[in-house]
Formats: C-alpha cells, structure tokens, sequence
C-alpha cells in the first residue's frame, strides 16, 4: 500500500485530497517553532538525584505553587516534612491538603505547624519551640518559598504591627526565623549536611539600592512614590544580600569539636512560572484582567514554566551533590551556577547596614507589640475577674431567693397545716386568744356545724374547749367540759 501510494504520486502527481505542500510547510514551521520555544522556556530538567529518607526539612510556602511542586517531590524521595503555614493544622483546606500530599508521595511523614510570617511573634514562637529541646532536633534543610507581592496599581498594605507587607513576609520573616535557628544549625552534626535554600527573582536587577532609611521603616518609600514591583524587588534584593552574610555568619562560627562548618546556603532563581502570584500579578487582582488572562492564556501556557519545571532548580539545590561541598551562597539558575548580576549582593558593608537596621527594627517592634499584649492580657483578667465577681453575685442572689422562697413554702405549709389543725375556713368566726389553754380531743377537733357571728360567741358555750375544774372539787382534777 506505501508503494502504491508513492508510485502514485510519482507519476500521477499528488491526489486532490492531498493538503498544499506550501500551506503544509507553513504549518508544519509554526508547529516546529511552538514546540522548540515551549521547551526552551521550560527550562532545564533536574539531574541530580539524593537519598532524602529520614532528613527533616522545614518548609515555608508549601501549599502552592513552586513550593507545592517543590514538597510533593521531596515527599516522594522520603523527606520528612514539616510545612509551616499561615493556617493552623486544624484547618480543614490544610488537613485534606496534607492527606493528599501523603496519598500522592506514599510518605506518612508530613506534618504542618502554624507561622504566620506577617507576624513577628508567631515567627518567634515557632522557632523558640524548635530550638527549646535537648539535644537539638534534628534539621537537615530549610526552603524558604514562601513570597507575597501587591498587583500592580494596589495600594500599601500594612502588618498589624505597622510593617509593610512585602518587606515582612519576603525577608524580615526569613531573616527573623533564621536568627533564631541558628543555634540548632549550628549544633547539626559534621556528618549532617545542612541546606539553606533560598528561591529569589531576577526582578532583584532593578531593585533599588538599599539604604538604613528604608530597611528601618521597614521597607517603604515616599508614601506617595510608593511602586509594588519596586517593593517586591527591594525585598528580593535584601533577601539576597542577607543570605550571602548569612552563610559568612555560619562559616565565622568556631564548632567544639573543630570541625569545618557542614551548613551551606544556596540561592535559587527558579524563573517565572504559572503560579499564583505570577497570576495575581498579570491579571491587576481584577475580574477583567483574569478575563484577558484566559483569552491569552496560550501566551502564558507558551512562555512561562509549569510549577513542576519551576521547582527543577529548587531540586536541584536540594540535591546536587557539589553544592554540598565549597562555598557556599552560590546561586541557581536552570540547574546550574550562574554569578549575580548586581555587585551590592556581596558587599559587607550594606549587609552589615541591613543586618543592623533590621534588628533594631524587629526589637523596635516586638517591644510595641509585647507592651500591647500585656496590656490586653491585663484587660482580658480585669473582664475575666469581673465576670467572675458578678457571677458570685448572682450566685449567692440565688441562694438568697432559694432560702427567701424555701421559707415562704415553709411559713405557706404552716399556715395550711394550721388551718387544716384548726378546721375553720373562716379564721374571723373563731379566735385563739380567746380560748383557754386546755387539752382538745380528736372527738372536739370537728368545725361548729352552725357558728353565728358577734361578739357574745364563747367557744366553751359550744363544746369546743374544755374548762378546769375548780380547785377545791374532789371529783376530778383533771380538764371537763
């Protein structure tokens, strides 16, 4: 059948139904070209491969995008998990998340703690409870997805402790929740090779430069010159600057026994991908720029990566061998080391400015906020110890009413019972005082069967009271009537 076909076009030319060779090459280039640009934005494919069961790797920004690609294949190759989430473990989003996550990876070790990295306390909570343990827990890496950003055109978004959003959760969260693990990764044993990884964003080149000024007011500038991608670049930039000190503080660092430090930080550029950010940003944050967003979403299919090929160079700093051994706060891009583009990521003296400024920010603020918390503790015991005095109140009102209303059911028994005693519906008809204190009988205890009213009544006329006999009678010294 090929041969006669073939035959057939080479003598009777090509059939009818046969498409344009022209239209056909056209089509077939385009296809060509579509296919060819598709993978080179994808980027480069993770090589590098690392036993990881048993190793404990803290997790920011796990649950979506680079990051939820990043942890579902550490959680195949048997890392234990621990994501630290803005949601506590009890939420119901978070529970089927980590139940799918452990179906899909076939590992049980997954577990999610609660940080809220636009909070300074939470962050310190989270990392005092992981260092407070004798001997040190065990940490073998920290990858710190985690990022926000504002759409463009948003306005200036502040933290309830007066620090900007994008400042706070890009770096001064990171900076805060390695300070205070550095105890415990310091303390990992030699044989413990320790990460650090840090995904950052090309947007860092056109940062502007940092100054004290703006690292102290924690991030901003002129209110009204105020930009978001100038912002999301500052804290990408100062995220930077302060891995590169940070792996200086970690080499600078004289172990007991000796022994050259095992902890490397790697700073990671994963490119730009299809999460949610990158969909937040494209779109403005509005109904008509998500709409404008599927009509072209074939652009955005074409040119940008997949979460999974995003996490590639975030593995592969996992991974990789070589980047376990040297220097380190190398940078990643499409699994390869490449240099920085800007020269101020290495220089000591902002990172010793930034380091500074933002110490004296956090203290600054953690002061604010610890004064605040005592204050609202004190009025939350000053409304607690009220309630509590007018719940006594109430309480002994109620036993008072109890014991007012036990003795009027009593003083009611009585009185019942005494007109039941005496047998008188009528208690006007008949007076007690007017009676002798003599004995009655139960053959006297009978009501009168016709009593007339007035004063002249006498119940001893009418047999109801027995008299004394007088006292010089020898008959009877007893009562008679």
């Amino acid at each position: 059948m090929p041969l006669q076909f073939l035959a057939s076009v080479y003598f009777d030319g090509l059939p009818p139904w046969f498409p344009d060779p022209m239209r056909l090459l056209r089509a077939m280039t385009t296809l060509t070209a579509v296919v060819l640009t598709k993978w080179y934005a994808s980027g480069r494919v993770n090589l590098s491969e690392r036993n990881m069961h048993g190793r404990v790797v803290l997790m920011t920004g796990g649950t979506s995008g680079i990051g939820a690609a990043t942890a579902l294949e550490l959680a195949r190759r048997g890392a234990q998990l621990v994501l630290l989430t803005r949601q506590p473990p009890s939420d119901p989003f978070l529970v089927e998340y980590v139940d799918d996550l452990r179906a899909r990876s076939g590992n049980r070790m997954i577990y999610a703690e609660q940080v809220d990295l636009a909070d300074l306390y939470s962050v310190r909570q989270f990392a005092t409870r992981w260092i407070d343990n004798a001997p040190p827990r065990r940490l073998d890496m920290v990858v710190l997805c985690a990022s926000t950003l504002v759409p463009p055109g948003g306005e200036r978004v502040e933290t309830a402790e007066g620090v900007e959003l994008t400042w706070m959760v890009n770096f001064l969260a990171n900076f805060h929740l390695l300070g205070i693990l550095s105890p415990a990764i310091r303390a990992q044993p030699f044989d413990r090779e320790v990460r650090i990884i840090v995904p950052t964003c090309s947007s860092y080149i056109a940062s502007p430069k940092l100054d004290e000024e703006a690292v102290v007011t924690g991030g901003r500038d002129d209110l009204e010159d105020w930009v978001p991608g100038r912002a999301y670049a500052r804290s990408k930039l100062a995220m930077m600057v302060f891995a590169k000190a940070y792996q200086k503080h970690l080499d600078a660092y004289k172990r007991p026994d000796e022994l050259p430090m095992n902890a490397r930080v790697v700073l990671v550029d994963p490119g730009l991908a299809r999460t949610v950010s990158m969909r937040r940003w494209l779109t403005r944050g509005s109904l008509w720029g998500l709409l404008l967003y599927l009509v072209f979403y074939f652009f955005a299919w074409l040119f940008l990566k997949s979460p999974h090929m995003a996490a590639q160079s975030v593995l592969y700093a996992a991974m990789d061998g070589s980047l376990g051994r040297g220097a380190g706060g190398r940078l990643i891009k499409e699994c390869m080391e490449v240099d920085c583009a800007r020269k101020d990521v290495d220089d000591e003296e902002v990172a010793k400015k930034l380091w500074e400024s933002s110490d004296r920010l956090i203290e600054r603020v953690e002061k604010e906020q610890a004064v605040k918390r005592a204050r609202a503790k004190k009025e939350q015991e000053k409304k607690e110890q009220e309630a509590k005095e007018a719940a006594q109140v109430q309480e002994i009102e109620a036993l008072v009413g109890a014991i007012k209303k036990g003795k009027s059911k009593e003083a009611s028994k009585k009185n019942t019972k005494k007109a039941e005693f005496t047998g008188n519906t009528q208690p006007e008809l008949f007076n007690p005082s007017h009676c002798h204190p003599v004995f009655f009988t139960a053959k006297l205890r009978r009501p009168p069967f016709n009593v007339l009213s007035g004063a002249q009544l006498s119940p001893v006329a009418y047999g109801y009271v027995y008299q004394d006999a007088p006292g010089g009678s020898k008959k009877s010294a007893g009562p008679r009537l």
